[in-house]
């Protein structure tokens, strides 16, 4: 199943990036300036576990990223949509490398299973 979910998360990576770049030619830079933004949550993990999970799991809810994209679509604002379309890419890319959302417990806890030296908590 989770090669599936790699797969299918491949998929969202290309159709997101591909969207962007037909929407966006030409904007190179700021996909790339604005690609790894959601990461900057991670620094929240030196507070705490749970403000770091919860930071997280704001930055990369596919959910919350499509509201951002449909939001600036409504209000006419390109700018959101970017940052709608980057932060969807970016949330499939981590899907696609394993990462999910993030448990209160610990940072290898996602919702696609244990990463990380916790890998082996996996009950397949």
């Amino acid at each position: 199943m989770k090669q599936v979910i790699k797969l299918e998360s491949a998929g969202l990576f290309l159709l997101f990036t591909g969207l962007y770049f037909h929407l966006y030619p030409g904007s190179w830079g700021f996909y790339l300036a604005l690609f790894f933004v959601p990461d900057l949550s991670f620094v929240l993990y030196l507070v705490t576990k749970k403000l770091g999970a919860i930071a997280y799991n704001i930055f990369h809810h596919q959910g919350v990223c499509a509201a951002l994209l449909i939001m600036g679509y409504y209000i006419q604002s390109a700018e959101l949509m970017k940052v709608g379309l980057v932060f969807l890419a970016h949330s499939a890319f981590d899907r696609m490398a394993g990462y999910g959302l993030k448990y209160f417990d610990s940072f290898d806890h996602t919702h696609l299973g244990w990463i990380g030296k916790s890998k082996h908590l996996n009950k397949e």
